[in-house]
C-alpha cells in the first residue's frame, strides 16, 4: 500500500519540481487555495483549502489516514517594509495549523520547506571572510522578516517534535537554497552574485531525492533523542558555504549534481575573465 501524504501548496513552485517523485511513490492529497499554478495551468485533483484559517474543522478530512504532511505554502510580502510583518507572519499560522493537525489526527511526520533565509544574516560575515562554512548547529539569524518568519516556524516545529504539547510529532524542516537553474550572465560582472548562484543551486532531481528521504527514513531522532532535523537543501556543489553533513548522515542523502559541473560552460564564460580581472591578470 502506497504511504498516503498530504501535500499543502501544491500549485506552488517547489511542489511543481517535486510532485512528479511524489505522485509516483505516493498517494498524494493535493491542498491549495487555488487549482491553477504560475503558469494558468489547473492541477488535476487539486482540493481548495485555506490552512491559514484556524478553523481546522474547515479541512481536517483531507489529513485523516495520512502518513506525512508536506508544507510548500509560500507566503511573501516581497516587500521590506514594518508592515511586511503582518504578511510573513501567516508562514507561522500556516506552520502552526499544518503541525497541531498533523498532531491531532495522528499523523506521523511533518516535512516542510523552509527557507535559506532562516539564516540569511551570515552570508555577510562570510563575504567578510569572517566566516567559514556553516551548518544547521549554528542558531539561525535573518534580517528581514521574510527569514524571520521560517526561523521562526522552525522553532515551533521543535515544539511539536520535543512533545510539549502532547504526542510528539517527527519533523523535518529544509531550509530550500536555489531551486532554480543559475543565470550567471544576469549577474552582470558581480561576483558575489554569481559565485552564490553556485554555492546555493539544488537540482530538481537533488530537490525531489531530499523531501523523498526526508519522509521515507525511519529515524530522524537527533542526538537528544528528539524527532527534529534542520537541511540546507542544496545540490553537491564545490562553492557551497552551507554545509550538508547532517543530511547525509541522518536520512542518507547523496545529491547527484554540483552546479561547479552542471554549468561549466556559463563559469569559464563570467567568472573566470573576473577572477583573472581580480587578480590583475591579463594574461
Amino acid at each position: 500500500m502506497k504511504r498516503r501524504i498530504v501535500i499543502a501548496g501544491a500549485t506552488g513552485y517547489i511542489a511543481s519540481q517535486v510532485l512528479p517523485a511524489f505522485q509516483e511513490r505516493y498517494d498524494c492529497v493535493l491542498l491549495d487555495v487555488k487549482k491553477t499554478t504560475r503558469d494558468g495551468r489547473e492541477l488535476p485533483g487539486v482540493h481548495l483549502a485555506d490552512v491559514s484559517d484556524t478553523n481546522l474543522e474547515a479541512y481536517r478530512e483531507h489529513f485523516r489516514g495520512a502518513d506525512t504532511v508536506v508544507n510548500l505554502v509560500y507566503c511573501a510580502s516581497r516587500q521590506s517594509t514594518p508592515d511586511s510583518y503582518f504578511e510573513e507572519r501567516k508562514n507561522i499560522d500556516v506552520a502552526r495549523n499544518l503541525f497541531e493537525i498533523a498532531r491531532q489526527e495522528g499523523v506521523r511526520r511533518v516535512v516542510a520547506a523552509s527557507s535559506n533565509h532562516a539564516a540569511d544574516w551570515y552570508e555577510q560575515l562570510y563575504w567578510q571572510k569572517r566566516f567559514d562554512k556553516f551548518g544547521t548547529d549554528v542558531r539561525p539569524l535573518s534580517n528581514n522578516f521574510y527569514g524571520w518568519s521560517k526561523e521562526a516556524y522552525e522553532h515551533l516545529g521543535f515544539v511539536y517534535a520535543c512533545g510539549a504539547l502532547g504526542r510528539p510529532i517527527e519533523v523535518v524542516l529544509i531550509r530550500i537554497g536555489g531551486p532554480r537553474e543559475a543565470t550567471l550572465g544576469a549577474s552582470q560582472g558581480n561576483l558575489h552574485s554569481m559565485v552564490r548562484q553556485l554555492a546555493v543551486y539544488i537540482s530538481p532531481r537533488d530537490l525531489q531525492q531530499l523531501f523523498v528521504k526526508s519522509i521515507e527514513a525511519p529515524d530522524i531522532r537527533n542526538e537528544h533523542g528528539v524527532p527534529f532535523q534542520i537541511f540546507f537543501g542544496i545540490s553537491g556543489n564545490t562553492r557551497a558555504f552551507w554545509s550538508i553533513l547532517n543530511a547525509r548522515q541522518a536520512i542518507g542523502y547523496d545529491p547527484q549534481d554540483d552546479s561547479e559541473v552542471k554549468f561549466a560552460e556559463d563559469i569559464a564564460r563570467y567568472l573566470v575573465p573576473l577572477e583573472r580581472q581580480q587578480r590583475g591578470d591579463n594574461s
